[in-house]
């Protein structure tokens, strides 16, 4: 399990003063990933036009390049500004298969200061129900102090 005190304050120092969408998403998914073994794929898509998502930063195998809102975990995310903890992905309808391995997934909105929808933050697991309420509360928290401030 993630040590998340931890976690904030490392993510906290390396983005200080940092503006730059790309290089916060860039620095967030690589702390995330590295943080929990649990972590098979970690990464952003970005939102680049009307219900639209394009892969950003990320670590992990290759992921899917485009996902429209309408489709898949990521776009339920982007559609519904929601977070999506879904144990089981082969039980979620419509699920979009980047990676035949992953099992579970938690995708989380990120928001700017103004409430803005920016993109959608993705993790995905091999193991099957990998992820609790508290990852949905501290990667929320994370990403809003990373995005909002």
């Amino acid at each position: 399990m993630i040590d998340y005190p931890s976690l904030h304050k490392t993510v906290a120092a390396l983005t200080e003063g940092e503006d730059d969408v790309v290089a916060l998403m860039a620095t967030l998914a690589c702390e995330v990933h590295h943080a929990d073994d649990r972590f098979d794929w970690t990464g952003f898509y970005r939102v680049v036009g009307p219900e639209m998502l394009k892969i950003g930063p990320y670590q992990g195998g290759h992921g899917c390049l485009v996902i429209p809102f309408a489709r898949g975990v990521c776009g339920a995310a982007a559609r519904t500004g929601q977070v999506q903890l879904v144990a089981d992905v082969e039980a979620f309808e419509g699920h979009i298969a980047c990676a035949s391995s992953t099992r579970s997934e938690i995708v989380l909105p990120v928001f700017d200061r103004t409430g803005a929808l920016l993109a959608v933050f993705d993790i995905d697991s091999d193991q099957p129900d990998a992820f609790t309420q508290t990852d949905a509360t501290e990667l929320s928290r994370l990403l809003a102090a990373t995005f909002a401030r």
